[in-house]
Parts: structure tokens; sequence; C-alpha cells
């Protein structure tokens, strides 16, 4: 059991009260949303792992900015409603590159069906694929960043 915790990087991207989720048609769940993410792959930072998925799920480039929160999904305590592995998913606060704008990849993740600009005063009114839309309020609200602090960043005095 190597690799027991799954680690996944999303961009929570938030313009003029506006959050950018992507729409999937869930066979089971019907619609629901998420955020561009998904998991860190070989040799790719979490930083890059966020820039990948947004560009590959919304079809945008992100200048990433800080750890917004961590949520955790631990299988045994949730009955495994999500499947049975152990996921961690760090989401950073991103802000969209000029010239780059949001849309339906060419070849999208199985079952999305688009990208949407949500109002943050309506996400009581969406599904998520994670019930985190309070957290995600009080976020927006509060903005408590966590520094994400990465060993090839740090600068050492010469011995």
């Amino acid at each position: 059991m190597s690799n027991h915790i799954r680690i996944r990087a999303g961009a929570i991207i938030i313009k003029d009260d506006l959050i950018l989720l992507t729409e999937y048609n869930d066979p089971i769940r019907g619609l629901v949303y998420d955020f561009p993410a998904g998991g860190v792959e070989p040799k790719e930072s979490i930083i890059e792992a966020v820039k990948r998925e947004a560009k590959e799920e919304a079809s945008v480039n992100v200048e990433v900015g800080p750890l917004a929160f961590a949520y955790e999904y631990v299988p045994h305590l949730n009955n495994n409603k999500f499947g049975k592995t152990h996921t961690l998913v760090m989401m950073f606060d991103c802000v969209i590159k000029k010239g780059s704008f949001p849309k339906l990849p060419e070849i999208p993740d199985p079952n999305q069906t688009g990208v949407k600009w949500i109002p943050l005063a309506e996400l009581e009114k969406i599904e998520l694929y994670a019930n985190i839309q309070s957290q995600l309020k009080n976020y927006t609200f509060h903005k408590r960043n966590i520094d994400l602090i990465q060993e090839h960043n740090i600068k050492y005095e010469a011995d």
C-alpha cells in the first residue's frame, strides 16, 4: 500500500462574485459541478498540477495563488460514497491569465458537459461533487489563505 492517499490539486477561480466550475452529467447523481481539479502526476509539483488541470478541464491558463484550503475524503468514514480511495485535495486561489477564456475543452473529462460561471450567491442551489458550499462561501468572504511551503523554494545559507 505505497500510495494509500491520492493527492489532488484544484483551482478556485472567482471573478465578480462568480465562481468557475466544471459541469457534469453524472449517471447516478445527475447534474453536478466541481472545480477544475485532478490528481497530481509523477514528477509534477502541486502547482504544476493546478495549472494543468485548469487547462485540461476549463481551457484556461491560470496564475496560481495561495493555498485556499484542503479537503480530505476518508472512505471508511464516509461509507465509501465516493469510492475506496483516500484522497487529499489541495485547493488554490487562482486568477485566469489575460487572453484566456473558459470553455469546454476539445476532449472533456467523461460526463463533462460544460464550464460555467456560477454566482456565489447561488452555490446552495447547485450540487457540488463534495458538499462544501458553506465552506467555500466562508472562504470567499474571509480569504484566510494557508502558506504552501515548497522545499525547492527555500533558500539556505551556504555552509
